[in-house]
């Protein structure tokens, strides 16, 4: 999912940020970027050109500590013979040292360097495979290396993860992944290149099984260190996995495999302006599964797409068209001129809606707190009878352009832990921490209470979250529920997506899965006002 810029993001969330799986820019990969902390921008890091020094801490030097500066460093600088593992490294360097978003630095990078097609895909499968594994990479290179990574110097210790995610996770020659990483850390860490050639030799001693297999705990003692070491995610996020699962750990293990496959990109042909079918020929793509707006890209940059520039599709999840759309056509009595979008930045659920909005003669007013989001949300619904706020949602009732007991139809895509997009957001999962559930949960309640006293009697309000942490969405839907202080009742979510579509559980809510349906772990609970 794409946005053209960072985002800004709810001044309450943890860190500054929120997870969403719209995207509505027109430029960059497919993964959207995740949240950003304290308020930095996603893209944010310092001009390439200035010279930095990365030495270890003083009086316990790390490897590769006390090397001269590196000077100017750009695509086309002293690897330029080797471009697409510099512009990997790079990258990495960036999220690592940063907090930056690789789907947000990579594209500049790799235009820097002048890296187009297969280069360019090397590039991008080096540095979104890497930080997809960067925590089992890290633990087989403190185990080759005889030191925890932590005390090894921050370039050099980049270099090396990419060096081991060639030799354990691609086709490159073992030769040709140990040399052209020395050769990597000769520039951005000259003293330790006998360091490097060392510890590759190690990690090239086995392959991806045979390191799991020597470092996870055992799967019968200890199943969730074991699926934490062997498809590297945080121990916390296996366990919350799990429990959504209902603690099927088969269930599990197929969910975090497939959080470590690159996602293909989803097109949403916006209804009244583009028909799927036809998109998907102009695209080279296919129609999607479930989605009735949703289009498959074969590959290629969605930036490029004409269909996006011209305003008739945008980049966006399946899952998330999915429950956009079960708003729209659940059942309602009375009037349905009035919609809100309580959390809209940065607009692809609000140009979906929007656009549904038009072919049904109804309006729909877009709620952003953050002022860059908001202009997002503007440009994303340009030409769509939908009205912009820059307000924070939860003012309804305070705000005289959010009245009480006013909206007929109401979306609250709430701020979360996004753990239902981990495989679109490579460093997310590193980033997050339970420390951040308190907050983020709390939030939610109060964008949910607000829905409820937005929406009028017999009027509807989804709630939907990219992440299926079950504090996240059955306790945080059923609390705000019991305390909304009006009747609310549940509707039952899944009749309201298409026919036949599997694993959609008991209801009312529904939960989509990646290794289910191919989306993101959209969780969507559909409440009625009484």
């Amino acid at each position: 999912m794409t946005d053209s810029a960072d985002r800004a993001d709810h001044p309450d969330n943890p860190r500054g940020g929120r997870f969403d799986t719209d995207g509505v820019g027109r430029s960059g990969p497919a993964d959207g970027p995740g949240y950003a902390r304290g308020g930095r921008s996603t893209g944010a890091r310092p001009d390439r050109a200035a010279p930095r020094r990365a030495g270890g801490p003083r009086g316990d030097r790390a490897a590769g500590a006390g090397r001269p500066d590196r000077g100017v460093r750009t695509g086309r600088g002293p690897m330029a013979a080797d471009r697409p593992r510099y512009a990997a490294y790079e990258a990495i360097e960036a999220v690592n040292r940063d907090d930056a978003y690789a789907n947000l630095v990579l594209p500049a990078i790799l235009r820097d360097a002048g890296l187009t097609g297969r280069d360019a895909a090397f590039a991008t499968e080096l540095t979104y495979g890497a930080l997809r594994h960067l925590g089992t990479l890290d633990a087989i290179l403190t185990d080759a290396a005889g030191r925890d990574v932590a005390r090894i110097d921050p370039p050099v210790r980049d270099a090396l993860r990419l060096g081991a995610y060639q030799l354990l996770h691609t086709r490159v020659p073992a030769h040709a992944a140990v040399s052209s990483t020395v050769d990597l850390v000769r520039t951005v860490g000259p003293g330790a290149t006998g360091f490097a050639n060392a510890v590759l030799r190690e990690v090239a001693g086995r392959d991806a099984d045979g390191w799991v297999a020597k470092l996870a705990p055992p799967m019968d003692t200890d199943p969730v260190g074991h699926l934490a070491l062997a498809y590297s995610h945080p121990q916390w996020i296996v366990r919350a996995l799990s429990e959504a699962l209902g603690g099927d750990l088969g269930e599990t293990a197929r969910l975090l495999i497939e959080d470590n496959v690159p996602p293909p990109v989803h097109l949403c042909a916006r209804p009244g302006l583009a028909d799927p079918v036809e998109l998907a020929d102009e695209v080279g793509g296919a129609p999607g599964a479930f989605s009735p707006y949703a289009v498959y890209l074969g590959g290629g940059a969605p930036g490029d797409l004409l269909a996006l520039a011209e305003g008739r599709a945008h980049v966006q999840d399946e899952g998330s068209q999915l429950v956009a759309d079960a708003l729209a056509v659940a059942p309602l009595d009375g009037t349905d001129g009035r919609w809100l979008d309580l959390c809209a930045g940065p607009g692809g659920k609000s140009a979906l809606l929007g656009a549904i909005a038009a072919q049904r003669g109804a309006r729909l007013t877009a709620v952003e707190v953050s002022e860059h989001r908001a202009r997002l949300v503007a440009q994303a619904t340009r030409g769509m009878p939908v009205t912009v706020l820059n307000t924070d949602g939860r003012t309804v009732g305070a705000d005289p352009k959010l009245p009480e007991e006013h909206f007929d139809r109401v979306l609250v895509d709430a701020p979360c832990t996004g753990l239902g997009s981990l495989r679109r957001r490579p460093e997310s999962r590193w980033r997050r921490q339970p420390s951040d559930l308190p907050a983020l949960t709390r939030l939610q309640r109060e964008l949910l209470g607000a829905a409820l006293r937005a929406v009028r009697p017999g009027g509807l309000v989804a709630y939907v979250t990219c992440s299926p942490h079950t504090v996240e969405t059955h306790v945080t839907v059923t609390e705000s529920a019991r305390r909304a202080g009006v009747p609310v009742d549940f509707v039952d979510a899944r009749p309201l997506l298409p026919e036949g579509m599997p694993g959609l559980g008991d209801g009312p809510t529904v939960q989509l899965w990646p290794h289910r349906h191919g989306t993101d772990a959209m969780f969507l609970a559909v409440l009625r006002r009484g």
